[in-house]
């Protein structure tokens, strides 16, 4: 009996590895063809690049220890949000929320959970954007809404979280508090650099619109001068020998 139990318990773990990681198909899927959609239309693309991850068992364990759970897997569905993570990697804060309103549009796509530490960042410093959606996993016997955590940040929030994130293990959460004033330092220093690339990319799409619009006008111009002139090698020719 003990052992059908332990078959059974190792059956649904299976089976909720098989949903998340098909989760995580299912929007990289998503998120790599409104990306060629976007380049498509504007000429633009505001993804880098995108990882993902199934959250390791141990660290779904530690997880739920951490925040005073019994170590169930109806806890895990329910408690955890980011078993399934995706993240989106993107040059400019802007494209942040253009990439965030992409998703959230999906019609199959839930919005759970919107957390914008751009807005309001961290104490520490830390700056991203963080969705919790649904998608349903169809499978034989009908879909399985299954939860999918999207972080979108630019390349520069990434560097400084990568980081902090190995800093904070190697202290095992407890940094020497100058290690972590000049962490929160450094994440205004990456908050001013996006600041300032996000300003020369306007600078640069204002010149191309401006040289863009300039070349036009210059073009309308000629185009009447153009139309004006007949090649005589195109208009009817007189046969010198005719009488009419």
């Amino acid at each position: 009996m003990e052992n059908n139990e332990r078959f059974d318990e190792v059956d649904a773990w299976q089976t909720l590895m098989f949903l998340y990681s098909s989760a995580l198909k299912r929007m990289n899927t998503k998120i790599e063809i409104l990306n060629d959609e976007f380049l498509h239309i504007h000429n633009y693309n505001p993804i880098e690049h995108v990882k993902s991850r199934i959250k390791s068992a141990e660290s779904i364990v530690k997880k739920l220890k951490r925040h005073h759970y019994d170590v169930t897997l109806d806890n895990m569905v329910q408690h955890l949000n980011d078993i399934a993570g995706i993240r989106v990697i993107c040059s400019f804060t802007t494209d942040i929320y253009t990439i965030a309103e992409m998703i959230s549009n999906q019609r199959d796509v839930h919005v759970i959970q919107i957390k914008d530490y751009i807005a309001n960042p961290k104490p520490n410093g830390y700056k991203s954007y963080h969705m919790v959606v649904s998608i349903p996993i169809y499978l034989s016997d009908g879909p399985v809404d299954t939860k999918v955590e999207i972080q979108i940040r630019t390349i520069a929030m990434d560097f400084w979280a990568s980081l902090e994130h190995k800093i904070y293990y190697k202290f095992e959460g407890n940094a020497p508090e100058h290690i972590r004033t000049d962490l929160k330092e450094c994440a205004d220093i990456v908050e001013m650099l996006d600041a300032r690339m996000l300003s020369l990319d306007q600078l640069i799409q204002k010149h191309k619109a401006t040289y863009f619009t300039s070349h036009l006008d210059e073009a309308k111009e000629l185009l009447p001068q153009q139309e004006n002139k007949i090649d005589s090698d195109y208009l009817p020719q007189k046969n010198p020998n005719s009488h009419l």
